[in-house]
């Protein structure tokens, strides 16, 4: 492993505690915050910006071995920070022990704290895709944070889908890859069917302006628990959540009263961004041994297509380890619950044999 740099925004000034509220849940060290500037970042469009904020958080210290944590679409690397998550697996004797590992939870471009058209670019913020993503992430990992090899890339729904890429883009960087919740084939079928039909409905709403809004279209809120109840939750447990008319209706309301704060632009690119993903050219390139995750009800990646197993054929050394769906399941949101394979994450990890850096 190389030596660490840790680089900071002349803004954001020296690394910074995150919030204690996300480190409560768990005994593992409390998150560090820092950001990297990307100079001259193109994208896969050839637009280049001369500066892409790229933010991050650590857990641990850098002399531990370096594992990197990807997360879904909207989300951060403060979203993986959950008692389910974490509480499960960065704690002392947990698989990605903090005081063992040097945890990284990167903000993908379009999230968190890192770039995004609402910083002030709007509309014309660059178009970008889940290789622009992984290339940001390599910067900030190899540039920023001075590292020449990760012990693991483990993501959850669009991080999932960026393992899968970074083992075809960088495949001598990690020794493991754990995609979760993802399929290593191209974006299609419903998963993309309702994916765009909710970006068409917020664009739809006369309130959007083409993205000139003076604030945000009401009907961002209703496409995005539209598209969440649709695709996720599993069907087992909203069954047992809502067995009746008036029980399904109380559960919409609360999802539609529930704070939301999203800005619409940031969410149609973040969605948007899924358009181009097709991880298939890169699957024979892979040569981290690979540990899928999926769940049997995972409603945006169903394994009774056969595409998945279809696919794995072309991985070296690639496995699944499909989650049976239970009332204790939630569908795609499953595999936010470490709980149902931290025993064989553990067992993973001791069978891959480490890289000479």
């Amino acid at each position: 492993m190389g030596k660490l740099k840790l680089v900071t925004h002349a803004l954001a000034g020296t690394l910074v505690s995150l919030a204690a509220t996300t480190a409560v849940a768990a005994d593992y060290p409390e998150p560090k915050e820092g950001t990297y500037i990307a100079k001259d970042f193109k994208f896969h469009t050839g637009e280049v910006l001369p500066e892409v904020r790229l933010h991050y958080r650590t857990i641990g210290e850098p002399t531990g071995e370096p594992v990197v944590v990807l997360h879904g679409t909207g989300g951060s690397g403060a979203s993986m920070l959950t008692p389910a998550f974490a509480g499960e697996l960065f704690g002392e004797g947990q698989p990605l022990d903090a005081k063992k590992y040097f945890i990284i939870l990167p903000d993908a471009i379009g999230h968190g704290k890192s770039s995004k058209p609402s910083d002030g670019l709007k509309t014309k913020f660059p178009k970008y895709n889940s290789e622009d993503m992984v290339d940001a992430q390599y910067r900030l990992l190899t540039e920023g944070l001075g590292l020449k090899r990760v012990r693991l890339i483990i993501g959850n729904s669009m991080g999932g889908m960026h393992t899968w890429i970074w083992g075809g883009r960088y495949p001598d960087f990690a020794d493991a890859l754990v995609p979760m919740a993802s399929q290593p084939t191209p974006m299609a079928s419903r998963n993309w069917m309702l994916r765009r039909l909710k970006i068409e409905l917020i664009r739809a709403d006369p309130t959007y302006m083409n993205g000139e809004y003076t604030e945000q279209p009401k009907f961002l809120q209703l496409a995005d628990v539209f598209y969440t109840i649709a695709t996720n939750g599993g069907n087992i447990a909203l069954q047992k959540i809502a067995p009746t008319r008036e029980a399904a209706d109380k559960y919409v309301d609360q999802r539609l009263q529930a704070p939301f704060v999203r800005d619409a632009n940031d969410y149609i690119w973040a969605w948007e961004s899924s358009a181009e993903y097709d991880p298939t050219p890169g699957l024979e390139k892979i040569t981290a041994p690979v540990l899928l995750i999926n769940s049997a009800d995972d409603e945006r990646n169903p394994p009774e297509t056969g595409i998945t197993e279809a696919a794995l054929k072309k991985v070296k050394n690639a496995r699944l380890l499909l989650i049976p769906a239970s009332e204790e399941t939630r569908g795609h949101g499953t595999t936010a619950m470490a709980k149902f394979y931290k025993k064989e994450l553990a067992e993973f990890l001791e069978s891959v044999p480490r890289r000479a850096d």
